[in-house]
């Protein structure tokens, strides 16, 4: 049951959608591990808000959103989500290596019917995307992401990369092979955590 209080600010319809993925992620997540157990029962406040405060972070409208290992589909599935109101024109692209993840992706984009494609290729191995956003939760650390930024990204992209405790420690890592704009903003659903905005993005 949802704590009314974690509840997202969203659109019936969008609030429809968000439902009816949960459900999905619920009745799949036993046979192919989408997300911990632990955190399956928190699935709205872990997993479905924790992602649309990414989206807030973005630009007002954008044309390509990529999303990297996308797992069970946070956040780049309810971005997907939210967007198919918020920002009709936008296409969402989830790149995941694993086949069975891939299946689940599709499966909730054709019963919500939003306008995304999943990519079934290690991201080493997918053409540049030239991407306007780009997303990576829980995926790699900070300079590896940047080198994806320089694969994937269009000219302006700006990339959202939320980041656990030692944010700072993968920040000044990244710093001595990248150049790059960034902008911390606290995480609404975890201590200590932060959403790096992040522009840009060159070699040193």
């Amino acid at each position: 049951m949802m704590d009314a209080a974690r509840a997202p600010d969203v659109s019936r319809e969008t609030m429809d959608r968000l439902t009816q993925y949960v459900a999905l992620l619920g009745k799949w997540n036993p046979k192919i591990n989408l997300v911990s157990k632990t955190t399956l029962a928190e699935a709205w406040t872990r997993h479905i808000v924790d992602s649309l405060q990414i989206l807030s972070l973005a630009p007002f409208s954008w044309g390509r959103w990529v999303d990297l290992g996308s797992g069970g589909g946070f956040p780049g599935l309810v971005i997907a989500i939210a967007a198919a109101e918020q920002n009709p024109q936008g296409h969402v692209t989830l790149v995941e290596s694993d086949q069975r993840k891939c299946a689940f992706l599709r499966t909730v984009i054709r019963e919500t019917g939003v306008n995304a494609t999943v990519v079934a290729k290690r991201i080493e191995a997918v053409p540049p995307l030239r991407a306007d956003v780009i997303s990576a939760r829980a995926l790699a650390d900070l300079s590896t992401l940047l080198s994806f930024v320089q694969r994937h990204g269009a000219a302006n992209s700006i990339a959202l990369f939320p980041k656990g405790a030692t944010w700072e420690k993968e920040l000044s890592q990244a710093q001595a092979q990248w150049e790059f704009a960034f902008e911390p903003y606290k995480s609404e659903t975890e201590e200590k955590a932060v959403i790096l905005r992040i522009e840009g993005v060159a070699r040193v």
